[in-house]
Order: C-alpha cells, then sequence, then structure tokens
C-alpha cells in the first residue's frame, strides 16, 4: 500500500478541512502522545485533526535518551505498576508495533564491589526480564571482571568487580513519532505542523475548539471540534491558561541533557548503565557514535529553547570518566541536545524523584488533558486520553486497537529485510545503504528508492553528512511533512547532533535540495540556513564551536 504524502500539497487541503469541517476530535500538540492520540482516535472510527505549532517531536520527543524501556531505576522505588506497564509496551513496540524502529539494545551494568551489590541489582534485574515476558529479549547474564573487561575495555578495572549485561531497546524519537502521525494520516487523520493554537473556542463554559493560526501563511483558522485533547507536554501550563479555569495539574520541567562522541572514543560493544550521586548515566550506542546522558535538574525558564551550559557537560563529562580508562574530553563532543521532561510535580522539589506516571483530565467541559508519563508508555497515555473523551461521546465509541496496530512501514519490513540484496542489487546501491534505509523507514523505503530511481543524482550521499543520501533530504519534505532545513537536518536526518560542525556543512547542499520542492527563494535559503546556523549555535552554547557555513553548495 502507497503511503499518504504528506508533502505541501497535503498540508493545504488539510488547512482547509481544518477551517471547514467539524471533527469529533482535536488534538493539540504533536509530540508522540499528541501523535499517539490521534491515532488511537482515528482507529477507533473517530474524525481527527491534530496540529503541532512546530514540527513533529521539536520539543521533548525529539531530545529524549533514545530508549524504548521499562526504568530499571524504577525498581528501586516500587514503582512497579508503571515497569510492568512499560516492560509490556516495549515487547509490543519490538515485536509486533515498529520492528522496523524500534530494536534490542545491550547495556552493562557495572558492580562496584559492595558484598550484598550483586545479590540485590540481580534481584531486581531477574524482575525486570520476567515483568518484560517470556522470550521478549534475551535475559541477563552475570559476568566476572575479566568478563566485564572483555566485553567493555574501554571501563577502568578498578571501577568494578563485576558486571550484570542485560537488554533493553532503543529508537530514532523524532523519527517514530512523525511515523505514528503519518499512520495516523494514513487512517484518515488531518495532520498539519507550523498551525499553533491562540485559544479554544467556548460555548458558554464548554470548549468546542480552538483557533489555529497557520504560522507559514499568517492566516488564523477556527477549527470545530466535539472534544479537544491537550498533549502538549511541558507546554501543559500555558494550554490550561487559556482555559481560564483552575489548572487540573502542574507539569514540572526536568532538564535532560546528552551529548555525543564518536564511537571509537569508548571501545566497547556494550551500552553501559551506572549510577550517579544524582540519577543514573547511560552511554547508549547510537550508529557511529554514543549518547552519554543523562542530568536530571529542575527548568524554570521558558519550555521552548533549553539549551546545556557549560555545568552540564562537565558534569556528564566527569561522570563518564570516573568509570572510563582513556577520560573524554570536550574535544571529544560532536553534537550535544538538551530536552525538558514534563513530570507531575508535587511537594518534592528533587525532579530526579517525581514520578513518571501520566494523568488524564478534564478540567473545563469539552477539554480533554493529558500529561506526564514516558516516550515508551505513550500509547497507554493516548488510550486513556481517547477513553476520556469517549465517555463525554453520545455516540459508543470502540475499545482502542493500538495494540494490534503496526505503525506505517513495519507492514512487509520483514520481507524487504531478506531481500535487501537484492534490492541493492536492483537500485545500484551498496547493501549497507539499503540495511540503513529499512531501519529508518521499513517498508516505506521502496517509495525513496523509487526517488532515486527517478532521478539517480539522488542515490548520492549528502555533502558533509555522508551517513544519509539526498534522497532522504527529498523525500523529508514530499512525504514526510519537513517545511523547513531544521526539520530535516535536526529531526529526519539527525545530522545536528551526529556532525562536529552540527550539520553546517551540509546546510547548503540540502536547502538547495529543498528550494524547488518547497518554492524557495535565493533570499528564503540563505534565511533557512542563517537560522539553522544560529539554532546550532544556541543549542551548543555550552559545547563545541560551529563554523560559518558556506553559503551555497560545493
Amino acid at each position: 500500500m502507497t503511503s499518504v504524502a504528506l508533502g505541501p500539497q497535503y498540508r493545504a487541503d488539510a488547512l482547509r478541512d481544518l477551517a471547514e469541517t467539524e471533527f469529533d476530535v482535536l488534538v493539540v500538540g504533536g509530540g508522540v502522545v499528541g501523535a499517539g492520540v490521534a491515532l488511537d482516535a482515528i482507529s477507533r472510527g473517530l474524525s481527527v485533526a491534530l496540529v503541532e505549532a512546530r514540527d513533529w517531536a521539536a520539543g521533548t520527543s525529539g531530545r529524549s535518551s533514545k530508549l524504548i524501556h521499562g526504568g530499571l531505576r524504577y525498581l528501586e522505588r516500587r514503582d512497579f505498576g508503571l515497569v510492568r506497564e512499560a516492560l509490556r509496551e516495549r515487547g509490543l513496540l519490538l515485536h509486533r508495533l515498529a520492528p522496523h524502529l524500534v530494536r534490542p539494545v545491550q547495556f552493562l551494568y557495572p558492580l562496584r564491589g559492595r558484598v550484598w551489590e550483586r545479590a540485590y541489582v540481580s534481584a531486581g534485574v531477574t524482575l525486570y526480564d520476567s515483568m518484560g515476558g517470556a522470550r521478549s529479549l534475551p535475559r541477563h547474564r552475570q559476568l566476572t571482571r575479566r568478563g566485564a573487561l572483555r566485553e567493555a575495555p574501554a571501563l577502568r578495572s578498578n571501577a568494578l568487580v563485576g558486571a550484570i549485561q542485560y537488554y533493553d531497546a532503543q529508537v530514532d524519537d523524532a523519527r517514530y513519532t512523525m511515523m505514528v502521525a503519518r499512520t495516523a494520516a494514513q487512517y484518515g487523520a488531518r495532520v498539519a505542523t507550523r498551525a499553533e493554537v491562540t485559544g479554544f473556542l467556548r460555548e458558554g463554559e464548554r470548549v468546542t475548539g480552538a483557533r489555529v493560526l497557520d504560522l507559514e501563511g499568517g492566516r488564523e483558522i477556527a477549527v470545530r471540534a466535539r472534544r479537544v485533547v491537550c498533549a502538549t507536554g511541558v507546554w501543559t501550563d500555558g494550554a490550561q491558561a487559556m482555559t481560564g479555569a483552575r489548572a487540573a495539574f502542574g507539569v514540572q520541567a526536568s532538564k535532560g541533557v546528552h551529548i555525543v562522541v564518536p564511537r571509537d572514543r569508548i571501545p566497547m560493544g556494550t551500552g553501559l548503565i551506572t549510577r550517579t550521586e544524582r540519577s543514573v548515566l547511560f552511554i547508549i550506542p547510537w550508529g557511529r557514535h554514543w549518547l552519554v546522558g543523562t542530568t536530571d535538574t529542575p527548568w524554570d525558564e521558558g519550555p521552548d529553547e533549553p539549551v546545556a551550559d557549560h555545568t552540564d557537560i562537565g558534569y556528564l563529562l566527569e561522570q563518564a570518566n570516573t568509570v572510563l580508562r582513556t577520560p573524554l574530553t570536550r574535544a571529544d563532543i560532536e553534537g550535544v541536545y538538551a530536552g525538558l521532561r514534563p513530570l507531575l510535580s508535587g511537594e518534592i522539589d528533587d525532579t530526579a524523584r517525581l514520578s513518571r506516571e501520566h494523568a488524564v483530565a478534564e478540567p473545563v467541559p469539552g477539554l480533554v488533558m493529558v500529561t506526564g508519563g514516558k516516550f515508551t508508555t505513550y500509547r497507554v497515555m493516548a488510550r486513556d486520553a481517547v477513553d476520556a473523551v469517549a465517555e463525554g461521546l453520545d455516540d459508543s465509541v470502540p475499545a482502542s486497537v493500538t495494540a494490534r496496530l503496526p505503525i506505517l512501514g513495519a507492514a512487509g519490513f520483514e520481507v524487504l529485510w531478506n531481500e535487501r540484496r537484492r534490492l541493492a542489487s536492483g537500485s545500484g546501491l551498496h547493501v549497507a545503504r539499503i540495511e540503513h534505509l529499512l531501519r529508518r523507514y521499513g517498508s516505506c523505503a521502496r517509495e525513496v528508492l523509487d526517488l532515486v530511481a527517478r532521478e539517480p543524482a539522488l542515490g548520492a550521499p549528502v555533502p558533509g553528512a555522508e551517513d544519509y543520501l539526498c534522497a532522504e533530504a527529498v523525500y523529508a519534505v514530499t512525504h514526510e511533512g519537513a517545511l523547513h532545513l531544521e526539520d530535516v537536518l535536526a529531526r529526519r536526518l539527525r545530522v545536528s547532533i551526529e556532525a562536529w560542525d552540527g550539520g553546517v556543512a551540509a546546510a547548503a547542499r540540502v536547502a538547495d535540495l529543498l528550494a524547488p520542492r518547497l518554492g524557495w527563494s535565493g533570499e528564503d535559503v540563505a534565511d533557512e540556513i542563517k537560522r539553522y546556523v544560529l539554532r546550532v549555535r544556541s543549542e551548543r552554547r555550552g559545547g563545541p564551536a560551529v563554523a560559518d557555513p558556506p553559503l551555497t553548495a560545493a
């Protein structure tokens, strides 16, 4: 089945429909929860619109640790229900819903020498394995110090007396979020980015829709809906303020920072998780890189653009270097990113201790709000939000079916994976390129290959971002809803965190590829490059420097 292409024409048609149609559900927020709500609602037979003020996963959902996990550390707090729920979702994502986007990742948990530690941690990981379900992933195993150093020679021998090796899963969070939104569109939801809610429509006390500003065209649209769902994460307080009613719950933002270093800087064949005084430290394999994170500190400034400062980066380097044989330095850092977690606020000041469970409420009639939770449990959050919507509708709304509904690209993925050598031969690309495409697009990789077949020059790597093909930048616009250079380099291709220069060297070539597809003039191209460079410099304020880019492609 050919996928719905979220190109410029789709967006224009969607905005027209938003102005002319009354929907059963209007979803506000294009993070993973909002996209999940749209998919859950449309798959239950409801008519759905989804609007996002920036881009899919432009906030929290694109700046996570990129793990699908139960949260091993939550077992210590006896959050057994949360861990069990998350591990159940991990199994669904790995084996049924998104095998093309979610894959296993191996971790080592070093043991420090305390007599009780091996038994204590082993008991916890055994419970973790059991909650994850039989055969979901390989079970953990015990390692001696020698065995652990064989797996991870990067570790200092005096940093451990042994280790426990276990499995979790990982995902490209921004790509996954976008694919959930595309799946909702595939089933008939009308979805639009750069469409900002500026207020709610009211009939008496009841919310009956929202005023939506098209940030690209400048037109304001009145979108009518029987129910509105706000899935706005760290922007929840602002959304609640627009109602004029008392807040249903509070959200405390917690800043999490990650640095990216080359794979060869840490010679080991497994990920790592270890305790720190404040939280935990992850060293996570990410293609030809490692992600090192994370911090967990309160954030009281605006939610739009959190940045990593020198203190954040220094903390991560210090914690990593307590276990690494060869210390990391600031010169090793390729990229850095900061995100905000929307934690349900309470009486505790320490955000590392606030619960990751979610809440659903209806602060005013017609408006449902959902927040909290974690990326792994987005589908449960979405289900609960639509259940709340269904309670207020006169119609009989079926139960959620998303536990059995594969994400776009999953159907046929395994067949194409088995045929990858034939696909390589037919396309003229190396089999490694085909594997790369299949892991990012699943069966939609055929559509990327069709672009290369029609325009062979698109089969070339992007200069300055050679892990990606030019066709992928074009596909981001024609099929994935990208409207700006930042959307492509930061979230569709992830160049902004993977390249030493944040993708600045690739900006001109990618902008030239996007220009004819988005109707940009030469001045538009220059403005896009300038805005992107400023964004990279802002996000890397405490990290590696960024040089001025070439103004045109080489």
